[in-house]
Protein backbone atom coordinates (compact mmCIF):
# COMPACT_ATOMS: atom_id res chain seq x y z
CA UNK A 1 0.00 0.00 0.00
CA UNK A 2 1.35 3.41 -1.02
CA UNK A 3 1.21 5.97 1.80
CA UNK A 4 1.42 8.92 -0.58
CA UNK A 5 -1.51 10.63 -2.26
CA UNK A 6 -1.69 9.73 -5.95
CA UNK A 7 -3.90 12.63 -7.01
CA UNK A 8 -3.33 16.33 -7.61
CA UNK A 9 -6.64 17.60 -6.24
CA UNK A 10 -6.59 20.48 -3.78
CA UNK A 11 -9.53 20.34 -1.37
CA UNK A 12 -10.08 24.10 -1.52
CA UNK A 13 -12.63 24.42 1.31
CA UNK A 14 -10.46 22.56 3.80
CA UNK A 15 -7.26 24.31 2.72
CA UNK A 16 -8.88 27.76 2.91
CA UNK A 17 -10.29 27.03 6.38
CA UNK A 18 -6.87 25.93 7.66
CA UNK A 19 -5.06 28.87 6.05
CA UNK A 20 -7.53 31.28 7.64
CA UNK A 21 -6.73 29.96 11.13
CA UNK A 22 -3.03 29.33 10.52
CA UNK A 23 -0.61 31.13 12.90
CA UNK A 24 1.60 33.91 11.55
CA UNK A 25 5.04 32.87 10.28
CA UNK A 26 6.76 34.69 13.14
CA UNK A 27 4.62 32.77 15.67
CA UNK A 28 5.56 29.43 14.10
CA UNK A 29 9.25 30.35 14.14
CA UNK A 30 9.04 31.38 17.82
CA UNK A 31 7.24 28.14 18.68
CA UNK A 32 9.89 26.08 16.88
CA UNK A 33 12.62 27.94 18.81
CA UNK A 34 10.82 27.23 22.09
CA UNK A 35 10.68 23.51 21.36
CA UNK A 36 14.39 23.54 20.43
CA UNK A 37 15.13 24.73 23.95
CA UNK A 38 13.16 21.77 25.32
CA UNK A 39 15.24 19.49 23.08
CA UNK A 40 18.19 19.12 25.47
CA UNK A 41 18.27 16.58 28.30
CA UNK A 42 20.28 18.84 30.65
CA UNK A 43 17.76 21.63 30.26
CA UNK A 44 14.92 19.15 30.81
CA UNK A 45 16.57 17.99 34.05
CA UNK A 46 16.87 21.60 35.19
CA UNK A 47 13.21 22.30 34.45
CA UNK A 48 12.19 19.09 36.21
CA UNK A 49 14.13 20.10 39.33
CA UNK A 50 12.76 23.63 39.28
CA UNK A 51 9.21 22.29 39.22
CA UNK A 52 9.85 21.08 42.76
CA UNK A 53 11.69 24.03 44.26
CA UNK A 54 13.59 27.18 43.41
CA UNK A 55 17.28 26.34 43.42
CA UNK A 56 20.71 27.92 43.11
CA UNK A 57 23.24 26.89 40.47
CA UNK A 58 25.25 24.78 42.93
CA UNK A 59 22.19 22.74 43.94
CA UNK A 60 21.04 22.38 40.33
CA UNK A 61 24.53 21.27 39.24
CA UNK A 62 24.59 18.60 41.92
CA UNK A 63 21.08 17.37 41.10
CA UNK A 64 21.68 17.08 37.35
CA UNK A 65 25.25 15.81 37.63
CA UNK A 66 26.91 18.68 35.83
CA UNK A 67 29.42 21.44 36.55
CA UNK A 68 28.24 24.85 37.79
CA UNK A 69 29.67 26.39 34.62
CA UNK A 70 27.75 24.04 32.30
CA UNK A 71 24.60 24.46 34.39
CA UNK A 72 24.91 28.26 34.23
CA UNK A 73 25.20 28.04 30.45
CA UNK A 74 21.99 26.00 30.24
CA UNK A 75 20.23 28.40 32.62
CA UNK A 76 21.19 31.33 30.35
CA UNK A 77 19.51 29.56 27.44
CA UNK A 78 16.42 28.83 29.53
CA UNK A 79 16.33 32.45 30.73
CA UNK A 80 16.60 33.81 27.18
CA UNK A 81 13.65 31.59 26.21
CA UNK A 82 11.70 32.98 29.20
CA UNK A 83 11.39 29.54 30.75
CA UNK A 84 13.20 30.40 33.98
CA UNK A 85 13.66 33.54 36.03
CA UNK A 86 16.05 34.36 38.85
CA UNK A 87 16.13 36.29 42.07
CA UNK A 88 19.27 37.32 43.91
CA UNK A 89 19.25 37.05 47.71
CA UNK A 90 22.50 38.24 49.18
CA UNK A 91 25.26 36.46 47.29
CA UNK A 92 23.06 33.59 46.12
CA UNK A 93 21.00 33.58 42.90
CA UNK A 94 17.90 31.40 42.99
CA UNK A 95 16.24 30.12 39.81
CA UNK A 96 12.59 29.19 39.37
CA UNK A 97 10.19 28.51 36.52
CA UNK A 98 9.07 31.69 34.79
CA UNK A 99 5.35 30.79 34.95
CA UNK A 100 2.87 27.91 35.23
CA UNK A 101 2.86 27.27 31.46
CA UNK A 102 6.29 25.64 31.58
CA UNK A 103 5.08 22.97 33.99
CA UNK A 104 2.03 22.36 31.78
CA UNK A 105 4.20 21.94 28.66
CA UNK A 106 6.52 19.56 30.53
CA UNK A 107 3.63 17.50 31.91
CA UNK A 108 1.94 17.21 28.49
CA UNK A 109 5.20 16.02 26.95
CA UNK A 110 5.80 13.59 29.80
CA UNK A 111 2.29 12.17 29.45
CA UNK A 112 2.86 11.71 25.74
CA UNK A 113 6.18 9.86 26.13
CA UNK A 114 4.87 7.67 28.92
CA UNK A 115 1.99 6.52 26.65
CA UNK A 116 4.39 5.23 23.99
Amino acid sequence: MNEFCECNIIHKEIVTKIQKNFPKEETIINLAELFKVFGDSSRMKILCALMEEELCVCDLSYIIGSTPSATSHQLRILKQAKLVKYQKRGKVVYYSLDDHHIKEIYEKGLNHVEEI
